[in-house]
């Protein structure tokens, strides 16, 4: 078992940042791909970033490219996205999300979900 719980939303004016981080407990947190998912008003849930858990490699959705930076600490149980140059479409949950693997993650295979965190981005 792996719970999920993120911090770090809130209110920023476009061009700003913000850091979403997410703790988890669970011993086998570095067993798992981790990774954030966002859903805007009216749409569906969609894969923004992952990290996998050995060698840390990441993959981000095109319109993030660039702007988002998703790293995992296993020592400490945490994973962020630091996002830069936000955009008032970033506007959305966001969601912590733990998958098998990356590939898995971004097919919306997850095995566990955070509660969420809003973040919205003013024009």
């Amino acid at each position: 078992q792996v719970q999920l719980v993120e911090s770090g939303g809130g209110l920023v004016q476009a061009g700003g940042s913000l850091r979403l981080s997410c703790a988890a407990s669970g011993r086998t947190f570095s067993r798992y791909a981790m990774g954030w998912f966002r859903q805007a008003p009216g749409k569906e849930r969609e894969f923004v970033a992952g990290i996998s858990w050995s060698v840390g490699g990441t993959s981000y959705t095109d319109s993030v490219k660039g702007r988002f930076t998703c790293s995992r600490d296993n020592a400490k149980n945490t994973v962020s996205l630091q996002m830069n140059s936000l955009k008032p479409e970033d506007t959305a949950v966001y969601y912590c999300a733990a998958s098998g693997t990356v590939v898995q993650m971004r097919r919306g295979i997850v095995d566990y979900w955070g509660q969420g965190t809003q973040v919205t981005v003013s024009s």
